[in-house]
């Protein structure tokens, strides 16, 4: 399974205070493979591709293989990916 995980471009910023490396490292520490794309931090204007997926321009984003995406707040993110049960999220973003 090759997941997308769109979240900002400061990849160097690796504290839990930060959202998109709160999703990011969920991931690493589950052993989940995933496709990093950044996106722009500001404006969030930008966040086009984001936007098309989620209706919304807030990140981290995932996005499946299917072309669905999940997004909650990143600490409810980390939380469902840690426990086993990002693919019940693949199911409900698809239906």
């Amino acid at each position: 399974m090759t997941i997308k995980l769109h979240r900002c471009r400061f990849t160097f910023l690796r504290s839990d205070r930060f959202e998109c490396h709160r999703v990011q490292k969920a991931l690493d520490d589950q052993g989940i493979a995933y496709e990093l794309v950044k996106a722009p931090y500001f404006p969030r204007s930008r966040r086009k591709e984001v936007e098309r997926l989620t209706g919304q321009q807030l990140l981290p984003v995932i996005e499946f293989e299917d072309g669905s995406a999940y997004r909650e707040e990143s600490a409810d993110m980390a939380a469902t990916i840690r426990s086993g049960q990002l693919d019940t999220k693949r199911a409900a973003a698809a239906s």
